[in-house]
């Protein structure tokens, strides 16, 4: 392949990337927390920004609660465990309420909605949601890394002393397993942005604790959105 043809190609990818509304609001997010981080709760221009940004993002999630209620309400894996289908449809029913009230919350910055009073009380509120959805999260990929390593031990036993990394089915356990720790770790520091915005504990999780937790939360967001590149053909 020419270095014309690859640079298309990568171009592409980023064409495809940068064309899904979500990898477009995670990116936002990026700005809108690295901006807290720097302007520390402190008046200023990256303080602007972080609200500016903030209010931005809320257009890109309208409507975006039907997702989570479509998913409330479809059929779970069979063999799921009845814990790990409660946690899932928690926080299924938690994210959705968290994003039917941000835009309850959007229309009441924008002057749209009059009772500002009311409008902030419901953006705590939501704000609660989706700290709970994050919880049920991390408890959610905590058993199923667990199954996970259960399904991997015994595909271990079961291949003895062949080449495991030649197995297929052992390759995608394991990538699948990254893929769940990867997920663990972003709801984990989810948890930290939605106390530091609720300011339920000030003087530990500050604005700047804030916008780094979620700086890296939304890095993660990105990359987990990132396109996979084409296998190279092979002749």
């Amino acid at each position: 392949m020419s270095t014309l043809e690859t640079t298309r190609a990568e171009l592409g990818l980023v064409v495809v990337y940068l064309n899904k509304a979500e990898a477009r609001d995670k990116i936002c997010r990026a700005i809108q927390y690295g901006s807290k981080f720097l302007s520390d709760g402190q008046p200023g221009t990256a303080q602007n920004v972080d609200k500016s940004t903030s209010l931005a993002r809320k257009v890109f999630r309208l409507f975006k609660f039907v997702n989570d209620l479509h998913a409330l309400i479809s059929p779970v894996p069979k063999g799921t465990p009845l814990p790990l289908v409660l946690l899932g449809k928690s926080k299924n029913a938690l994210l959705s309420t968290f994003l039917f009230l941000d835009q309850i919350v959007w229309l009441g910055r924008t002057g749209i909605y009059k009772d500002k009073e009311r409008a902030e009380l419901l953006g705590r509120l939501s704000l609660f949601c989706w700290m709970g959805s994050s919880v049920c999260t991390s408890l959610v990929e905590i058993g199923e890394l667990g199954r996970l390593s259960a399904s991997i031990k015994k595909l271990e036993k079961e291949m003895g002393s062949k080449d495991k990394h030649q197995n297929e089915q052992y390759r995608a356990k394991l990538e699948k397993s990254k893929e769940r720790s990867l997920a663990l770790i972003k709801a984990g520091m989810d948890v930290v942005v939605a106390f530091g915005l609720l300011q339920l504990a000030p003087k530990k999780v500050t604005p700047r604790v804030t916008g780094a937790f979620g700086f890296a939360s939304s890095l993660i967001s990105c990359y987990q959105l990132l396109p996979s590149h084409p296998k190279p053909k092979t002749v």
